[in-house]
């Protein structure tokens, strides 16, 4: 038997015959999905529309209650809450969608290689991986602002960096599990390298493990910024944040009380969105489940 006769183990496709199937038959995945839609969709149509500046300051419009003319109605400085609303979800996202590839990419290719060299190099990844796990998100953009200053792209870079030892572990450990596979011991068997190995072997079969997970770790990423933002170390003034908005809020609430609404309505359903989506693609990529279809 050649080498490219080594048989492969099929990794779960979305394009797979009765996956969609289950999918809209799954209420997790479903729910999730129209969240997360939708959370995409305010974002995109920041881009090319909102119904009033977010940036444009108008005191004499200052603590509006929501109406025709300002639907949710304005904040503190006259600025048309919607508007802050829908530019604040494109701001989560850049945070999210960066923050996780950082901790994807580096995070996978740690964890690939410790499960690929195994013995000390394993070792002394793995401990790294623990001494990362002691500085969580907050405290890791603490010290970044003390030194560079607070800024979104700060806020990235402490998520990202918290990211990555998640998915080292992560990949590590699932990658084991393919590496014991026979189809894997007959890739070796017919002289194949360890990196040959990882790509068209290890690698697919773990595919859906990592997208699950980046699924959660986007809720977890959007919460961390929310809450860098409250604290000041997140995104800065004029960008809107939903974190910021709660920030802003905390001294009207008496006075506006919808204004801390809003932005938590905002934040909650974002992340719940992704969690209920990262649920479901769990499920629905579990061998498991795939044989009851």
């Amino acid at each position: 038997m050649s080498a490219n006769d080594v048989p492969v183990a099929n990794p779960p496709v979305i394009h797979a015959p009765g996956f969609w199937k289950r999918a809209f038959g799954h209420r997790s995945f479903v729910v999730g999905a129209v969240l997360s839609l939708l959370l995409v969709l305010a974002a995109l149509l920041s881009l090319v529309w909102t119904p009033h500046s977010p940036y444009e300051v108008v005191m004499g419009n200052k603590l509006l209650p929501p109406g025709p003319g300002h639907w949710l109605g304005t904040d503190p400085y006259g600025r048309d809450v919607v508007s802050l609303l829908l530019v604040g979800a494109r701001a989560s996202i850049v945070v999210g969608v960066i923050a996780v590839s950082i901790g994807l990419i580096i995070g996978t290719a740690f964890g690939l290689l410790a499960a690929a060299r195994r013995g000390w190099v394993e070792e002394i990844i793995m401990r790294l991986a623990d001494f990362g796990f002691a500085f969580p998100t907050i405290l890791s953009a603490i010290m970044l602002t003390a030194v560079f200053g607070a800024g979104m792209v700060n806020a990235i870079i402490a998520i990202g960096i918290y990211n990555i030892p998640t998915f080292a572990r992560i990949t590590r450990a699932s990658a084991n599990a393919v590496w014991s596979r026979e189809f894997v011991l007959a890739a070796r068997a017919c002289g194949k390298g360890s990196f040959s190995i990882t790509m068209e072997h290890v690698l697919p079969n773990i595919l859906s493990v990592l997208i699950v997970q980046a699924t959660i770790r986007f809720a977890i990423a959007i919460l961390a910024e929310a809450a860098l933002s409250y604290l000041g170390l997140g995104t800065q003034p004029p960008q809107p944040s939903w974190g910021r908005m709660l920030s802003e809020a905390q001294s009207m609430l008496f006075q506006a009380p919808l204004l801390a609404v809003w932005p938590g309505v905002a934040i909650a359903l974002a992340v719940l969105g992704l969690n209920l989506l990262g649920d479901g693609l769990r499920d629905l990529f579990d061998p498991r489940l795939a044989r009851k279809r």
